[in-house]
């Protein structure tokens, strides 16, 4: 009779989102999963797997990583934040920003929102994430610097430009410079294409909402 063959585990403390969790995890987990599955984080969006697509990007330790290419037990005594995180660090800094529906959301929400920096939104966690800490590092990058900074992060419905759009306005209003909005419904000036940033489309892969 052959035995049941078991996955090895390893138990690991993280905070995520200022939150400290003690998890029993499989050593092969990827932090990805262990975000979703077992802390119910489902704004990080598992897209390619391969570490290309830029959809799982979430901060560790400060620094935008793919949540696809590390494993949990790797973040051990670490600390990750992720999409759902923004709002709590907007109101802990005083720069929350109330929406007409009355959420509170970060300034990058808001600007992807009011200026149309997303489509069906698959790809907006990751983007969000990776601009926070463009934005943590230089609170008025040009538009060169913002498309540096994203362009491991694809987006496959949108023009990129309004994705730039959306960072420089949330830079804006974090520099307490007045910035105006897309008129609601509309589309911001010089809205372009997905061929605006040259980016290496991955191949494969499933996108898993």
């Amino acid at each position: 009779m052959t035995e049941p063959q078991f996955e090895p585990t390893t138990t690991i403390s993280v905070t995520v989102n200022g939150e400290e969790f003690t998890q029993t995890t499989e050593d092969r987990k990827l932090l990805v999963h262990f975000l979703r599955d077992d802390l119910g984080l489902t704004g990080t969006h598992q897209g390619c797997v391969v570490g290309k697509c830029g959809a799982c990007t979430v901060l560790h330790n400060g620094t935008p990583k793919k949540a696809c290419m590390l494993y949990a037990t790797q973040v051990d005594g670490d600390e990750i934040t992720t999409v759902e995180g923004l709002d709590r660090i907007a109101e802990e800094n005083g720069v929350d920003m109330e929406t007409r529906e009355g959420t509170t959301l970060h300034p990058l929400q808001m600007g992807f929102k009011e200026n149309h920096g997303l489509q069906c939104g698959f790809c907006t966690p990751g983007f969000l994430m990776t601009s926070y800490a463009l934005l943590e590092q230089d609170d008025n990058p040009d538009r060169d610097e913002i498309e540096s900074a994203i362009s491991g992060n694809i987006c496959r419905c949108t023009g990129y430009n309004s994705i730039v759009d959306s960072v420089e306005w949330a830079a804006a209003e974090l520099r307490d410079e007045a910035t105006t909005p897309a008129p609601d419904g509309g589309v911001p000036e010089e809205c372009g294409t997905n061929h605006d940033i040259d980016v290496d489309y991955p191949t494969g892969g499933d996108a898993d909402e």
